[in-house]
């Protein structure tokens, strides 16, 4: 084998003068390295482990670089492509329309208006410090005039700024910009990196007497952002009233625009867009006009001292349609768009509190029917049973009395509801003597299924139960034995118990309809306005036929009887006929009582429930009647 490093020297001869000694060659007739002379070498040699060096340096040089390549482009591709875009192209949400709310005529009762909010992009502003300082200044400086009476508007503007974190999605600093303010300011923020204007429609409410049921909303809390998926920080949720209870339906469902943005963030152009779909109409059984009417009224009978609450209610008790449900004292809830609600927070007559559903009182003497009843179905009474009323009676040292002192003589039970007689009512409640009554088992019983002691399921949020006490709750909230006396209380409605005046409208339906428990309602119908597309909510019972028709009846004469010739005389000079019962509930102490009235008509067809309760309003027949005589005016008369 040839040494590759031996210079090859052809056979033939021949001379060069300028090589000494060229005839000195081998038997093979070449010459060996060593042997050449220094002059004619025509190449250095390099040894075998330099070379296997620099190759083994090159592989390892293209080994790191095709690594490092397959590192970025597939391992971390999608991530830096990500990263890359999120530099150029921006997915936007489009906000959808709230659905609007209309009366039963479809009158409308709230509106959504065009509204300007200044949003930041954390991710678009500059790393460095003062460069962000700048840009805030320059920004507060271009709201001079709008925060000129806002000191701690721009206080929470310059410490929302500071707090920012690194992110792309949006952050709004500043909402209810009105036109002229945001018009100045999208031409100076075309220079500001992060900046940017959006366009929104937010909440107006026309009419105050309606706060309490449509409630009103507001930007999400952060355990609202958390609880509630498909919502950005930016967006606003139903807080109280229908608009929390509908929410899902209200709210719609956003659109999303693809756009691609400039280095300081701005949108250059549209790439896709996918539209917003609106949210779904409410159409109430609320009469807006009754509405007004009631919240009139009641205004004029509640005003007792230097209070004013109570609630009316009117009811259908054909389906448990709500025509007018309003509560006092009352509250703006526009004053809650932008969280102006200190107000309200803070005032000790707690105007946020919606008596009507979730307000708790002793029922005094209008849960005398339930008791009727109950007396009338397992056969303690019927219809020719009297109990002498001489003012009260004597148990042991305690002394159980009529209102009326002298009582009310001998009294079945058409009298007894017409004239509120407690005696009658303590004894077919607790029985007397040798005279045995339903006990607090059955009153309980009875109670429950014209819904006392649970919620009616109004579509409404934080509806009270109220409490109807048992033995088992007295030992256990108040460490207390049950007494007899316990049971004559339950009877007339004193004691602990308490009703809301929303369940105590909906079981007179039930005494006016012939046995039928609805549950109550609020939304009659329910349309989409981007397919046109209308949904009826039918009515939905709760029970029926849990009472004897002809028991039922009875207790309707005495309810009619307490009009014609009872403690609600007041309103049979009206030209329809009325039923219904007067309440008195004790409270304690030197407060005056509550003052009830629950009745309908007309009487053999009702078309409507009238409930009234003046908080420490005094005698039922002295302000709770003349209060629902109105309201019964209104309604058939105008």
């Amino acid at each position: 084998m040839q040494d590759p490093f031996v210079i090859q020297i052809p056979n033939q001869s021949f001379r060069d003068k300028r090589i000494p000694n060229f005839s000195q060659r081998s038997e093979e007739g070449t010459y060996l390295p060593s042997e050449v002379p220094e002059r004619a070498a025509l190449a250095t040699p390099i040894k075998r482990g330099r070379i296997y060096f620099l190759f083994l340096v090159i592989f390892v040089m293209m080994l790191t670089l095709f690594s490092r390549l397959f590192w970025l482009q597939i391992a971390k591709g999608d991530n830096y492509r990500n990263m890359a875009e999120g530099n150029r192209v921006r997915i936007l949400s489009l906000k959808a329309d709230r659905g609007l709310i209309y009366d039963r005529f479809r009158r409308p009762l709230v509106e959504n208006e065009a509204d300007f909010s200044l949003i930041v992009v954390p991710g678009d502003l500059p790393n460095i410090k003062q460069e962000r300082e700048d840009i805030l200044n320059e920004l507060i400086s271009s709201l001079k005039a709008y925060l000129a009476d806002k000191p701690s508007l721009e206080e929470k503007i310059r410490e929302a700024f500071r707090n920012l974190t690194s992110t792309y999605q949006e952050v709004e600093l500043l909402q209810g910009l009105d036109y002229q303010t945001a018009l100045a300011l999208e031409l100076k923020i075309e220079e500001l990196p992060g900046l940017n204007l959006r366009t929104k429609a937010e909440r107006r409410y026309l009419w105050e007497t309606l706060s309490h049921i449509l409630g009103y909303t507001g930007k999400l809390s952060p355990e609202e952002l958390a609880e509630n998926s498909g919502y950005a920080m930016t967006d606003v949720i139903g807080k109280t009233g229908l608009e929390l209870y509908y929410e899902g339906l209200l709210k719609g469902q956003d659109g999303l625009k693809k756009i691609e943005v400039n280095s300081l963030g701005k949108e250059e152009r549209i790439v896709s867009q996918e539209a917003a779909k609106t949210g779904k109409d409410l159409i109430l059984s609320i009469d807006f006009d009754l509405q007004n009417k009631v919240a009139a009224i009641l205004k004029k009978y509640s005003r007792t001292g230097d209070k004013t609450a109570g609630t009316a209610i009117v009811l259908n008790p054909r389906n448990g349609e709500i025509l007018a449900l309003y509560s006092l004292p009352t509250y703006d809830n526009n004053s809650f768009i932008h969280g102006d609600t200190d107000t309200y927070l803070n005032d000790a007559d707690k105007p946020l509190f919606f008596r009507a559903i979730s307000g708790e009182y002793p029922s005094g003497s209008v849960i005398k029917p339930i008791i009727a009843a109950g007396a009338l179905v397992e056969g303690i009474i019927d219809e020719k049973t009297t109990i002498f009323s001489q003012g009260g009676f004597w148990l042991g040292r305690w002394f159980f009395a009529d209102w009326k002192e002298g009582g009310h003589g001998a009294a079945n039970v058409i009298k007894a509801l017409a004239e509120s007689v407690n005696t009658f009512f303590y004894y077919i409640g607790g029985g007397y003597g040798d005279f045995s009554g339903l006990g607090e088992e059955k009153i309980g019983y009875y109670a429950g299924l014209f819904g006392l002691g649970r919620t009616t399921g109004i579509d409404l949020p934080n509806e009270s139960q109220g409490l109807f006490p048992t033995p088992a709750w007295k030992e256990k909230e108040k460490g207390e034995t049950w007494y007899i006396g316990d049971t004559y209380h339950l009877s007339i409605g004193q004691g602990d118990v308490l009703v809301t005046p929303l369940q105590v409208s909906n079981y007179m339906a039930a005494f006016a309809n012939g046995g039928i428990l609805f549950r109550p309602r609020l939304v009659k119908e329910i349309d989409n306005p981007d397919t046109g597309e209308k949904t009826a909510v039918q009515p939905e019972v709760i029970r029926k036929d849990f009472i004897d028709v002809k028991y039922l009846d009875l207790v309707k004469e005495g309810l009619r009887a307490a009009v014609t010739q009872g403690s609600a005389r007041r309103l049979s000079f009206l030209p329809v006929e009325i039923a219904g019962k007067t309440g008195t509930a004790q409270v304690g102490g030197t407060q005056k009582p509550h003052a009830w009235f629950s009745g309908f008509a007309p009487y053999d067809e009702p078309e409507i429930v009238v409930t009234v309760m003046i908080e420490n309003g005094g005698e039922g027949s002295e302000i709770a009647v003349p209060a629902a005589e109105e309201i019964f005016r209104e309604y058939f008369f105008h």
